[in-house]
This record gives C-alpha cells, structure tokens and sequence, in this order.
C-alpha cells in the first residue's frame, strides 16, 4: 500500500482526498482489524494533527466501552455506558459533537488540554454500537458538521469491514 498522501486544502478538501485512501487501506486490512484501526488513528493524527484519535470498544460482558488502538497522550482505558461524551455517544447511538468538554455534563477528564471533542459510533451488523471513534482537540469549537459528516462516513466503511460478523 502507498503512503496515504493529500496536499494543503481545504478541511472539506482533505477529507475528499483522504477518505478514498482510507477506505482502500480498510479494505485491504479487514482480517486485521486492530491493526486496521492503528493505521486509521495515526493517519487521522497526522492529517489533521488532532490532540488525541482512538477508538473504544464495546465489552458487553462489562457493559463497558474498552480502549483500543489510538494516537495521542494516555487515555482512560474503561468508560461505562452513558459516562461521559464516549458512553453517551454508545447510549444515544449518535454522533456528539462538542465544542467546549468543560460544559459538557459529565465529561470524563482523560487529559486537561483537551477542550473540544467528537465521538461517532462503529455499527455490527445488528445495527448495534460496536464502538465509538472518538477524537479531542486543544482548542474550543474545533470540530463542526463538515467532520460530523466525513467522519460517519469513515465509521460506515470501518463498520462495513470490521464489524458486521454477527
């Protein structure tokens, strides 16, 4: 596989170009998904030099969302269903865009530089939440409908191939 390679443009721009390349990297990798997702995260984190990409899981034994691959700074490794941007964006089953975490009701605190945030769930093939992408920035209001959009594109072909074994 190539490099994944886009030029300076556009936020909407550089989703365009990168998409195509992601969804041929995630098709590629579908038998390995862990690995899968590590490519996923670090070339989101180096796209758009986000402060933290990864992914949680759902453990339903534990009814919980566990870390799995991700860029950035130490992260929380357990998040209850309903807790935080993460567990609520598994409960609702929707995308949570969040433009200050310090006014976000019970926003768990992984790291202090965190300001803003997005969560977008990973569907089985049940229509059930498989996991969430979730993604924080240093700066307030860093991410709006534009990313919303792309990003549950992204999580539609990651749920495409990783995740519809019933």
């Amino acid at each position: 596989m190539h490099p994944i390679q886009t030029t300076a443009a556009s936020k909407v721009e550089q989703y365009q170009q990168l998409l195509p390349q992601l969804h041929a990297l995630i098709a590629a990798d579908a038998d390995i998904p862990i690995a899968t997702l590590a490519n996923v995260c670090a070339v989101l984190k180096e796209q758009f030099n986000w402060f933290w990409v990864g992914f949680y899981l759902v453990n339903d034994s534990r009814s919980e969302l566990i870390l799995a691959p991700f860029q950035g700074p130490l992260a929380c490794t357990h998040i209850q269903k309903g807790r935080g941007v993460c567990g609520q964006a598994w409960a609702q089953n929707q995308t949570l865009l969040v433009p200050d975490v310090n006014q976000h009701p019970d926003h768990i605190a992984c790291s202090s530089q965190s300001q803003s945030e997005i969560v977008v769930p990973l569907h089985n093939a049940a229509g059930e939440v498989a996991g969430v992408l979730d993604i924080d920035h240093t700066e307030l209001a860093t991410f709006d409908e534009t990313d919303a959009h792309y990003l549950q594109q992204l999580c539609a072909l990651l749920s495409q191939h990783l995740f519809q074994a019933a």
